[in-house]
């Protein structure tokens, strides 16, 4: 087994296992993780986007994974213990419901896994690149939800953000 590390701004973790390591600019234009990840990871993830979000087609699935890759890097609110893909995909209480359901557990399939990547790679899509929670409503999408200010609508699903004071891990 590798051992890596992986540095940010919420300190260094040590990490086990064969991780990639992806990156984006910053704004100050140094080089900064998004979050850690092996070959297991991104299928667990392609497999979570698929599962939430297929019906949203590639973007609605892009904007699961953003939340999903948020709530994986940001130390704060319902998600301050979660730090791997696998932890954020069966975070139990408060995860995702498609983990529940028998549809989750297919094979992922190529397309979805490319999306993963995306996203895993620190692409981030409007109205989910801050956002830590989404649900779909019968109706409109309320202003506000458990405090989250709405960040928009994609097709059936609302997106919901913590303020930048409440999570600046996702800004």
């Amino acid at each position: 087994m590798e051992t890596g590390f992986l540095f940010s701004s919420h300190g260094i973790f040590a990490l086990t296992g064969p991780y990639i390591y992806n990156s984006v600019t910053s704004k100050r234009g140094g080089i900064m993780a998004v979050v850690a990840h092996n070959e297991e990871d991104v299928k667990l993830l392609a497999r979570l986007i698929r599962a939430e979000a297929e019906s949203e087609g590639k973007q609605g699935m892009l904007l699961v994974g953003n939340v999903g890759v948020n709530r994986a890097k940001a130390p704060c609110l319902d998600f301050r213990n979660i730090r791997t893909i696998r932890q954020m995909v069966f975070q139990n209480p408060g995860g995702f419901e498609a983990t529940q359901k028998g549809y989750f557990y297919q094979r992922a399939r190529q397309s979805e896994i490319t999306l993963a990547r995306r996203v895993l790679r620190g692409e981030r899509f409007n109205p989910a690149e801050n956002s830590l929670w989404f649900f779909k409503p019968s109706g409109d999408c309320p202003a506000q939800w458990y405090n989250q200010n709405n960040t928009g609508r994609f097709k059936s699903h609302c997106f919901f953000a913590p303020t930048q004071a409440d999570c600046p891990g996702v800004y």
